[in-house]
């Protein structure tokens, strides 16, 4: 499943200003008011996702079965401002089997990706954090289909806890750095994916909380 195509999808027109909340800019609270911003965008079938009440707050549950499709966001998130991405999640469980790095292993239960372009339709690049099958954590890789997408294990195999929630925190303007030696001060979109069409099994992960924060 070449995942990539969502970049270009999700800035097909210009991105919107994101809007601050206090020093920090929402992405996916996933409250009524901001669900009519995410997109869904098939590439096989369609990934169940449904807004759930957890705790204090609502999430985003998506389940797979054989199927890939992403909800994505277009917003323009100035890292000037606002570099730091921080979001939750957890997953049911993993691929097992699959090998990350592979076309055939292109299947994770959760993927966040943030992406940029620039001022030619091919100058795209994304940073896709995913809960890897097999990648040790913090390891990196090219995406399968295309070198302008890295993939970044943030976690990895199966949760000690399914029922947990995973606090993660990435400053985006510096993996943009790391990993693609380019200084970027914005990206123009945000997509959350889980995607099973590949290794044609189930999966399930959840999403909460997703926000740019200033730098700490």
């Amino acid at each position: 499943m070449k995942a990539f195509v969502i970049l270009t999808l999700c800035l097909a027109m210009a991105a919107p200003a994101a809007a601050e909340t206090g020093n920090s800019v929402s992405v996916g609270t996933f409250l009524p008011a901001e669900r009519s911003l995410w997109q869904e965008e098939s590439f096989k079938g369609h990934t169940y996702y449904k807004f759930i009440p957890e705790e204090t707050t609502l999430a985003l549950k998506a389940h797979c079965d054989g199927s890939a499709s992403a909800l994505y966001r277009r917003m323009n998130v100035d890292l000037t401002k606002t570099p730091i991405l921080r979001w939750s999640w957890k997953i049911d469980g993993i691929h097992a089997g699959l090998d990350d790095v592979s076309k055939e292993g292109d299947d994770y239960s959760a993927r966040v990706y943030v992406v940029y372009k620039g001022a030619m339709p091919w100058d795209v690049n994304a940073v896709d954090y995913v809960w890897a099958n097999r990648q040790p954590q913090g390891k990196s890789w090219p995406n399968a289909y295309t070198k302008r997408a890295i993939m970044v294990a943030q976690e990895s195999g199966m949760p000690d806890d399914k029922d947990v929630w995973v606090e993660e925190v990435r400053d985006v303007r510096q993996d943009f750095k790391r990993y693609f030696r380019r200084d970027v001060t914005r990206i123009d979109g945000v997509a959350v994916m889980t995607d099973c069409d590949n290794g044609s099994g189930k999966a399930t992960g959840y999403y909460r909380d997703i926000r740019f924060t200033p730098p700490e």
